[in-house]
């Protein structure tokens, strides 16, 4: 239904895609994977119509409708979920305003002035009809439960909603416009986990195609039927999902690299030979077949070395006592709301515990909170008597970092005895190589001020890591080098987290803030999947027993009467 044949993209700064080539049949559900600036974003793009390539040439049929959901959600926080949901039909709602309008307008209209509207009423009312439009309203009351909405919620504001919320609204704009190919831009920044498994389980039900650009590993594997990897602009396609992209790029580089190797073997065999007795009297023609023999061979590229990414290990910190931090009786209130009530946890040296919970349930005050940057409502959070050295790693690196300061400033500030050339070194291992360290903050992007922050993070160690989406704005390879990190890390780690991969690969505890409670799972994520899955179980029959008590009961009531 849809091909990218040579598809090539420079910009001012250089090319990105260089010869781009994959298809698109129905039923695909394709993942594209890349390190950042690899031209995922460019390629969903060009797909759409909204950029055009500088070579090659997207194949489809012209009636083909795409729809793409970018990164940053459209809506209007000031109309209803109805009126956002209603602005998908363009035409018919503009039609339907008018007539909406009319009815005020015959309160006060001139006999002559009364016939001309109702003759633009009456042309009106068939124009809308035309557009279906009588049958909207219904399609859109079908679509507002299918997106988790109640229907008493189509008359409230769209602000009075979350950014997981307002994310289904604009899932379901596109989705009333019945798309033959659907195009997702990282659909699962900002979501709770909550609101992220609704959306893969939502997915994986529609027939529609789609093209997905998401460093979330997890989604991923559980919604990809293909993956197509972009590396230094070339393109590879990989059936499965993402865990079978990885099995299968590792068995192909090995392979490629074993024949690589043969081939070199054998050439250098006749290259030998040639420069032997290129000149001798009785072997020169021999020779000189042999070397246009191998001006005729077709020769093997080496593999593409792993692109080359971030590598780091946080530096060692004085061991801290068994107790690192104590949370007595914590209540806290935002606002009106109680985020925890009454809530102990203690954590204790060598726990990397991940908090759980949906968006607002209070996991970065929680962080805040422990560093001491807000006063608990009631209830203590101490950090432990024995030399305990926090680190914290904040969710927004924009207010973290000084947008004025250039990349160089921001390290060396933190370290004045440090030569140029020291501090160039530590910057190079986070890939801020050549100018690139003379670059403003405020001028990098988010994955750019989210390495700069973690580069800070080396020059101060600590026994106590606390990090809140520190994987936010992360591509894969990074993300990867993290998890690395905090595994060999001996001291302590808090994370938060919407990335189920990464949590599943740090974390050793989990802690799930629910009903303003800390409830402990002593294990990792898969370990806390399979409790969660068993108290909804046991929440089931529990349910059903009492409803068979309850008939039981009733039935021996009736007989007492």
């Amino acid at each position: 239904m849809l091909r990218l044949e040579h598809i090539s993209k420079i910009y001012p700064t250089g090319e990105v895609l260089k010869d781009i080539n994959w298809e698109v049949k129905p039923g695909d559900r394709i993942g594209l994977v890349g390190v950042n600036g690899a031209g995922k974003s460019t390629q969903l793009k060009i797909i759409s119509g909204e950029m055009e390539p500088t070579a090659g040439e997207i194949i489809r049929p012209n009636s083909l409708h795409i729809a793409y959901l970018n990164q940053e959600f459209e809506v209007d926080p000031t109309r209803t979920v109805r009126e956002e949901f209603w602005t998908v039909f363009k035409e018919a709602n503009e039609v339907q305003l008018s007539l909406a309008h009319i009815p005020q307008e015959m309160e006060t209209a001139s006999p002559e002035e009364l016939d001309r509207l109702i003759d633009k009423l009456d042309r009106l009312q068939r124009k809308f009809e035309a557009l279906d439009g009588y049958n909207l309203d219904a399609r859109i009351g079908k679509i507002l439960p299918e997106m988790g909405f109640g229907l008493e919620d189509g008359d409230r504001l769209v602000s009075a909603f979350s950014g997981g919320w307002q994310m289904r609204m604009s899932l379901g704009k596109i989705l009333l416009q019945k798309p033959d190919l659907l195009l997702l831009d990282e659909p699962t920044n900002h979501l709770d986990l909550e609101t992220i498994e609704w959306l893969e389980n939502y997915l994986r039900g529609l027939i529609t195609p789609m093209v997905i650009v998401s460093h979330d590993r997890e989604f991923l594997d559980r919604l990809c039927t293909q993956i197509v990897e972009t590396e230094r602009g070339v393109s590879s396609t990989y059936l499965g999902n993402y865990s079978a992209y990885l099995e299968q790029k590792a068995e192909s580089q090995s392979a490629q690299l074993s024949a690589y190797e043969r081939q070199q073997k054998e050439l250098e065999k006749q290259q030998t030979f040639v420069d032997r007795f290129r000149a001798s009297a009785t072997r020169s023609t021999q020779a000189k077949s042999r070397e246009k023999q191998l001006d005729k061979i077709e020769r093997i590229e080496a593999p593409i070395a792993g692109v080359r990414t971030l590598h780091f290990r946080f530096p060692p910190a004085p061991r801290s006592g068994r107790e690192v931090v104590d949370i007595k009786d914590l209540t806290h209130l935002y606002g009106d709301k109680i985020l925890f009530l009454a809530a102990n946890l203690l954590i204790e040296r060598g726990d990397r515990i991940a908090f759980l919970g949906p968006n607002g349930a209070g996991k970065s005050t929680l962080l805040r909170v422990i560093m001491g940057m807000e006063p608990p409502t009631e209830g203590s959070v101490q950090l432990g008597d024995h030399n305990v050295i926090p680190g914290y790693f904040e969710q927004n690196q924009a207010e973290a970092l000084d947008l004025k300061k250039t990349v160089m400033e921001t390290i060396h500030d933190e370290v004045p005895d440090w030569d140029n050339q020291e501090v160039r070194t530590l910057l190079g291992r986070f890939l801020f190589t050549g100018d690139t360290v003379f670059k403003a903050v405020g001028a990098l992007s988010g994955g750019e001020k989210a390495r700069l922050a973690l580069a800070k993070m080396l020059l101060r160690p600590a026994n106590l890591l606390i990090l809140d989406e520190p994987t936010n704005h992360l591509d894969i390879p990074a993300k990867e080098m993290l998890e690395e990190a905090l595994k060999n890390y001996d001291g302590t780690a808090i994370v938060v987290s919407h990335d189920r991969y990464f949590i599943s690969q740090v974390a050793n505890k989990i802690v799930e803030i629910r009903d303003g409670e800390f409830r402990v799972y002593l294990g990792d994520y898969h370990y806390y999947l399979q409790k969660i899955a068993e108290e909804k179980e046991q929440a089931k029959l529990a349910a059903i027993a009492a409803e068979k008590a309850a008939k039981k009961a009733a039935k021996a009531s009736t007989k007492r009467k």
